[in-house]
Formats: structure tokens, C-alpha cells, sequence
């Protein structure tokens, strides 16, 4: 429970404070004491949260039963019956008693609070020490199975993100191999040993710490970085974290820096996840590719020969336990599109489980994927969910799978449509945030309600949230539309789940025109918006063309009238102005302000140089949907003082990913429009242009069919003169 001031003494809060800050010297928020008895279960890996649920590593970890008992005093023993904690974003803690003062058990005096309270502090200097032993003894024998059951004896899950923590800030202070150990590791023991939620607050704690972690490791941001690259690239880390830590740290913080070089300096590159595997040696110079291919072939042997000890040799030499719901997956796999070897596979997987070689854990995980699998699978395998079923059945029945475990599996497609109350009650929350942006003007603060009302990330719930949206701006004025809009575009919904958004509102536009007699006008001006914002691409405007084929149809009209406002000369610039607005999140830029920022930061790039520093300012602009006139001024600038270092830019930003394919056919079909009026100060401007366009080709900015023709009109798709 949480202590308020009516429970305890000013003094006692001041020691609680106190515990808490011993408990963990990164975290000052007030110490909380509640109930949990369980161990934590996060989840999933991409939306870390406090767990809800428990997860018993002991009952079936992956690494096999624990060795020993706390009654052989093993030193890294831990009598996890006498209590188990549980720090959530360094702000609650929970143990197995409670204190409730309406309870008469609970009335105990002031010394016994103060000592549950030492205790914590107490456990957790403990933990401190037994895990800086663990790594030490890992980083010598390098021995995953020993050290995930030398963990798990331990019995405090709750702090497992100090074991991440330490386990990477030791690595990081030695050798490539230590470094690559350290990310095996923690790929092995993710989920089954180490809740996902612990393993993204033991990186949330690193990144804090790089400040204080740069005094002794000097290279402290590449390495690092390329620690968090890693686990995204491993999946343990989501590819959010980068995002909501970079907003969530002061500007001046190396941890910025940190984040930066691993999204520009590892994440945005070609090839990236080999490149990021290699770096330290490469998974002992094994890729994830090569033991999926080992796995394949080795249960194409077994097919072939029947020789099962063969097999099990096999899968011990691969030497990846933690992998091995792959080997489940594909055997799987093979049965289903083989029914010829499905018997000889099953027996295969249940011998493998009864000596020990594959464990409960990596079976379930296995299933559940084949689980999520089964739509794919559907399109080349007739009744997959059937034959999925019936393997299910006869592995339950054998004993070697609980079917309890696993994921739902119906017979009918797995998006299923939501439940009436459910959306009912998301349509009134979804009013009450919008309404609420309305008045603040707080982007993060949607983006954080939806995560919490909508966490599975629902594509009806989406669809839901944009038609609400849209609907509650029509009856605004255009200051709100101008919002709604921006908002839309900074959500990065999936395109489909807009364009289903934009199909319910045409569905009910009929009803909407009673209360809003400028609906189809509105509507087709959000459509053109959403296409110009990048929100939606073209096809989506022809998939809800084809729903809606009625020539006076409201559908018909709306989309009509978006089609010809796209078609209109400077069609983008007229759209993104049409309320009043610049397009950006500063509602007050007009598009004549941006073209001068543009123009001035290339400016300031061609006298320094700074290539981050010019991409960082056009990432400040916040019209990702207008970068094509960054690559208009460029190339123009280029033509003008023949400056290759312009050049220079434009890569770097499209390797980036900061200019996207579509912004570069774009500003390059903007120079070609131009090339006339520019040739009158520039004359050779058109033999500069067909060079550039060629390199472009050659880069991969441009597709190959983009072309123009002589007088410098652009032909995308098309084909030269």
C-alpha cells in the first residue's frame, strides 16, 4: 500500500524516502510498499510495462530445473519463500506483506515498519553483490545455462534490471569479447529469465548513467549506442525506446548523444542488423540466418534418415538453448506441408522433450509463433489452422505440450471485430483526449492516452480515433482542423488503418451533412491533406475510390473533389495552407517562413559544414511532407556554386532516412519543372540536372524509370524521349 501522511510520521517518511533512494540510486521517487506474491510477466517485448501476470522461471525455465537448494548454502542461494520484490520504473516497490492500518495484525509499532524498510535496502545491496559475482564467473567460464540458473536462485526478479545494467556497463569497459558475451546473455535470457519490462528499464538506467559512465569509459557513446542497437536489432529492445528516452532526458545529457549514434550511426545504415551482429565477433560467428539454415537442415536429414540420435547431436551442437522454439516452429512447419513426415517429426519433438533437450518454455514459445503464423501460412497451406490444431491435439495428448499455455487458436481469421462495448467505451475516451488536444495542443499527450487505452495497437480502434478525430474538427473552426490534421500526421498510424478511418467517415457522411452542410468540401480537403502529409499514399485513394462507385454518391464527390485538388499547380503548398496553417507542429509557419529556414540552414551548411547539424535543423522543421523543397534548394544551390558538399548532404540524408524516396522524385520533379528559368542564370543548368539525375539512378534515390523530357518536365514512371 502507499503511505500517505495520515499513516506515517513526517520522520518515518523521511526514512522511507530515504530506503528508497538506497534501493536504487537512480530513482528519488517516493518508496511504495503493495502486494505482490508472484513474479513479473511483461506483456510483450515492444510495449514494456509493469507486469500483471506471474512467470515461475523455476517451474520451467528454459535452463533447465535449479541446481541445488537453499539448504546447501550455495552462496548465490536466495530463500525467495521469504519474500519478492518487484521495482517498477524505479518508483514502487512490492513485497509479499502489506501494511493496512484498518487492519489489528497491522498495528505493530514504529520499529517493525522501520525494519521492513531497511530490509528492502538491505535485499537490494544483497542482489548488488551476488549479481557483480554472477558476470564475473560468466565472463570467465562463459557458461549461459549456469549463469541463467544462478540468476534465477537468487528470487528477486523485481531487480534483474540492475543485473542488466551491470552486466552491460562491465562489458562495456572490456574487450570485443566480453561485449558480444554480454549481448548473447541477455538475448538468451530475455523473457524466460529476465522480464522484457526489466531488461528496457536496465537501459533506460544506462542511458541516464552515460554522464557518469563517460569518466571511466571514455568511448562511452559508441559503445553504448551500438550495446542498444544491438538489443533492438536482437529484438529485446523496441525500436520505441530510442524515441521515448531521447524525449525524456535533458538536451545537454549524454545520453542523447548516446541515442543519436545508435539510431544515425547503426540503425539507419545499409545492411545494419549484420553489420551491428559482426561487430564484436558476430554471435561467435554465427548469424541468426545461419542457425535457422543448420536448424532447416538438419531436420531435412532427420526426414531423409530417421536417425534421431544424429538429430539430437545436431541440436546440441548448435549450442542455442535459448533458440530453440525455432527448432519447434520449423519442424512444425514441416509436418503441416509434409503430412508424409508428420509423424516422424512429432516423435522426433517428443523424444527431444522427454530427455531434456528441448524444455517446456521453448515449446510453448515455438506454438505461439506457429500460433501468430497461421494466417501466412494459410496462403500456401489449405486449412492450416485445422492441421495447426490437430498437431496441437496430438501434442497435448502425448504430454509433451500444454495446450493450456498457448495463445487462443479459432477457426476463424484472427481480426476479429471488437466487441460493441469495447468501442463504445474507446469512442468516449477517444472525445475526451481529443477535445482535451484541442485546448493544449499536446501532441505526446495523445500519443500517451492511446498507448494506454489502446495498447495492442487495434487497427479498428485506429480507424475509430481518425473518424472521431476528423469528425469533431468538420465542427470546428479551421485552427482545430489545422490541428486535427497535424495530429494525424505525427500519430504514424498504419496507412490502412487511416484509410479505413477515412472510409467510415464517407460511410456516415450522410448523417454527418445534417449537422455539418460543408461535409463533402471538408472531408475531400482532410483526404488531400492526409495524401500531401504522407499520411496516406495514392493507391489508398483508389481502394476507397472502389468502395464507393456511385456516381453521386457522397463517396464519389468527396474523392473527386481530393483528386482535383491534388492535380491543381502547387497543389501542395495550396493544401498544407488551406486552414491557415504551415503544415508543421507550429501551426503559425507560413510556407514562404520554411522555404527561408530551408534557405538559410543551407547556408549555414555550406559555410561550416557540419553535416549533423544541417540534418538536425531540417528534422526541427517538422514537415517531413515539404523535404522535398530542401532537395529543390539543394540542388539548385549546387547548380549555382558547383559545391559538392551539398551533395554530400543529400546522402546523408536519405541514408538516414530523413529524405525519403517519394521527397527525392518529387524535389528532383521540381528542378526539372524549373530548369528553364533556372538556365537563364545558370547554363549549363540542364546538362547538371541529367548528370545529378543519373547519379540519383545510380545511388538508389530515384527509380530508374524517372526521366524528363527536353524542355525539363518531369516524367516519372514514364519513359525518355
Amino acid at each position: 500500500m502507499e503511505f500517505g501522511d495520515s499513516f506515517v510520521s513526517n520522520e518515518h517518511q523521511g526514512s522511507t524516502q530515504s530506503a528508497s533512494e538506497n534501493a536504487d540510486p537512480f530513482s528519488v521517487s517516493p518508496l511504495q510498499i503493495s502486494v505482490n506474491t508472484k513474479s513479473p510477466k511483461s506483456p510483450g517485448p515492444n510495449s514494456p510495462r509493469p507486469p500483471t501476470s506471474p512467470r515461475s522461471p523455476k517451474a520451467h525455465s528454459k535452463f533447465g530445473t535449479n541446481k541445488g537448494s537453499p539448504s546447501k548454502g550455495s552462496p548465490l542461494m536466495y530463500d525467495r519463500h521469504s519474500h519478492s520484490l518487484f521495482l517498477s520504473g524505479g518508483k514502487d516497490t512490492e513485497c509479499n506483506y502489506s501494511l493496512d492500518p484498518s487492519d489489528p495484525k497491522d498495528d505493530s509499532s514504529e520499529v517493525i515498519k522501520e525494519s521492513h524498510l531497511l530490509k528492502l535496502t538491505v535485499d537490494f545491496e544483497e542482489y548488488k553483490k551476488k549479481t557483480t559475482v554472477i558476470v564475473e564467473e560468466y565472463f570467465a567460464n562463459d557458461d549461459i545455462v549456469s549463469t541463467a540458473n544462478e540468476l534465477s536462485e537468487i528470487g528477486m526478479p523485481g531487480y534483474n534490471y540492475y543485473f542488466v545494467k551491470k552486466l552491460v556497463s562491465m562489458a562495456m569497459d572490456r574487450h570485443d569479447k566480453e561485449k558480444e558475451m554480454a549481448a548473447v546473455l541477455l538475448s538468451a535470457l530475455y523473457a524466460d529469465i529476465i522480464d522484457p519490462s526489466q531488461v528496457y528499464k536496465g537501459f533506460s538506467k544506462l542511458v541516464e548513467a552515460s554522464d557518469d559512465l563517460i569518466v571511466d569509459i571514455p568511448d562511452t557513446v559508441d559503445v553504448l549506442a551500438l550495446f542498444i542497437a544491438r538489443a533492438v536489432v536482437d529484438d529485446i529492445l523496441p525500436p520505441a525506446f530510442l524515441k521515448k528516452q531521447m524525449n525524456s532526458l535533458p538536451a545537454e545529457s549524454k545520453g542523447v548523444d548516446v541515442l543519436k549514434r545508435a539510431e544515425k550511426g547503426y540503425l539507419a545504415a545499409p545492411l545494419h542488423a549484420e553489420i551491428i551482429e559482426r561487430r564484436w565477433g558476430g554471435s561467435k560467428n554465427k548469424t541468426v540466418e545461419d542457425v535457422k539454415a543448420n536448424i532447416n537442415n538438419l531436420l531435412v536429414e532427420y526426414i531423409l534418415s530417421g536417425d534421431k540420435k544424429e538429430a539430437f547431436r545436431c541440436i546440441k551442437d548448435l549450442n542455442v538453448p535459448f533458440f530453440h522454439h525455432e527448432i519447434i516452429k520449423r519442424a512444425v512447419t514441416m509436418a503441416m506441408e509434409r503430412p508424409q513426415a508428420e509423424g516422424r517429426l512429432l516423435d522426433l519433438l517428443k523424444d527431444a522433450a522427454e530427455e531434456g533437450l528441448l524444455n517446456t518454455s521453448q515449446i510453448t514459445k515455438g506454438f505461439n509463433r506457429m500460433i501468430d503464423a497461421v494466417d501466412d501460412l494459410s496462403l500456401d497451406i489449405p486449412n492450416a489452422r485445422g492441421i495447426l490444431q490437430s498437431l496441437i491435439s496430438k501434442a497435448s495428448s502425448e504430454g509433451w505440450l500444454s495446450a493450456s499455455s498457448l495463445k487462443s487458436l479459432s477457426f476463424a481469421p484472427v481480426k476479429q471485430p471488437l466487441e460493441d462495448s469495447a468501442a463504445t467505451i474507446f469512442k468516449k475516451k477517444a472525445q475526451c483526449i481529443i477535445q482535451e488536444y484541442f485546448l493544449s495542443g499536446d501532441i505526446s499527450e495523445v500519443s500517451r492516452c492511446l498507448e494506454s487505452d489502446n495498447g495492442n495497437s487495434s487497427a479498428e480502434l485506429n480507424a475509430i480515433f481518425v473518424k472521431r478525430l476528423i469528425t469533431l474538427a468538420m465542427d470546428r473552426k479551421n485552427r482545430e482542423k489545422e490541428m486535427a490534421s497535424v495530429l494525424l500526421s505525427s500519430l504514424c498510424f498504419p496507412a490502412d488503418d487511416v484509410s479505413n478511418g477515412f472510409v467510415m467517415l464517407i460511410e456516415s457522411a450522410d448523417d454527418t451533412a445534417l449537422d455539418i452542410p460543408e461535409v463533402v468540401e471538408d472531408l475531400a480537403m482532410f483526404l488531400a491533406r492526409a495524401v500531401v502529409d504522407e499520411v496516406l499514399a495514392p493507391q489508398h485513394m483508389e481502394e476507397i475510390e472502389s468502395q464507393f462507385l456511385g456516381l453521386e454518391s457522397i463517396g464519389s464527390k468527396v474523392l473527386r473533389m481530393a483528386q482535383s485538388s491534388l492535380k491543381a499547380r502547387l497543389a501542395g503548398e495550396r493544401i498544407l495552407r488551406c486552414w491557415g496553417g504551415g503544415g508543421s507542429s507550429r501551426p503559425g509557419w507560413a510556407v514562404e517562413d520554411v522555404k527561408d529556414k530551408i534557405g538559410k540552414l543551407l547556408e549555414e551548411y555550406e559555410s561550416g559544414g557540419d553535416i549533423r547539424e544541417a540534418c538536425r535543423c531540417i528534422k526541427e522543421l517538422g514537415m517531413p511532407f515539404f523535404h522535398h523543397e530542401v532537395i529543390k534548394k539543394a540542388l539548385v544551390r549546387m547548380f549555382e556554386k558547383k559545391d559538392e558538399r551539398i551533395w554530400r548532404l543529400l546522402k546523408e540524408g536519405f541514408c538516414s532516412g530523413l529524405l525519403t524516396p517519394y521527397q527525392m522524385m518529387k524535389g528532383f520533379s521540381r528542378v526539372a519543372e524549373s530548369l528553364d528559368d533556372l538556365a537563364l542564370d545558370v547554363p549549363d543548368a540542364k546538362k547538371q540536372f541529367a548528370h545529378c539525375v543519373e547519379r540519383a539512378k545510380v545511388a538508389g534515390w530515384l527509380d530508374s524509370s524517372f526521366c524528363f523530357d527536353k524542355s525539363g518536365n518531369a516524367i516519372a514512371n514514364g519513359t525518355c524521349p
